[in-house]
């Protein structure tokens, strides 16, 4: 168990961003909380729920041309009243096959600690480039 929030969470998205580099379906699952809420970047599509993110995620894994999102923390806010936190910080999607830069922009996620894990409960996504 790692004692500091901050440091918790920046490891469950680095986490989070190996199992998308490997299109690890197994990995993403643990770390999303029941009812997770996504918002896209680009068309403010909205996805409720792990298990529809875990397919929506499967889908892209399966796509002929995929993109590798990574996600870079630069700010995490830890409550000081609830085991809630928000971090904020900037995603970048590439082409899978040839690196190159396909979006990127600015995001938020909220977080809560059940037990000894911190779950995202909420993401946001802004396209910016």
């Amino acid at each position: 168990m790692t004692s500091s929030p901050d440091l918790a969470i920046r490891l469950a998205r680095a986490t989070f961003n190996r199992a998308l580099a490997e299109a690890d379906l197994r990995a993403i699952g643990p770390l999303l909380a029941s009812n997770a809420i996504l918002v896209a970047g680009t068309d403010s599509a909205v996805i409720v729920g792990r298990k529809a993110q875990l397919l929506a995620w499967k889908r892209e894994f399966a796509a002929a041309s995929r993109t590798l999102y990574t996600r870079t923390p630069a700010t995490i806010v830890v409550s000081a009243v609830e085991p809630i936190a928000m971090e904020h910080g900037e995603w970048q999607g590439v082409e899978a096959s040839s690196g190159a830069a396909l979006a990127s922009g600015a995001y938020s996620a909220k977080w809560r600690q059940i037990g000894s894990d911190w779950l995202i409960e909420a993401e946001i996504y802004l396209t910016l480039a």
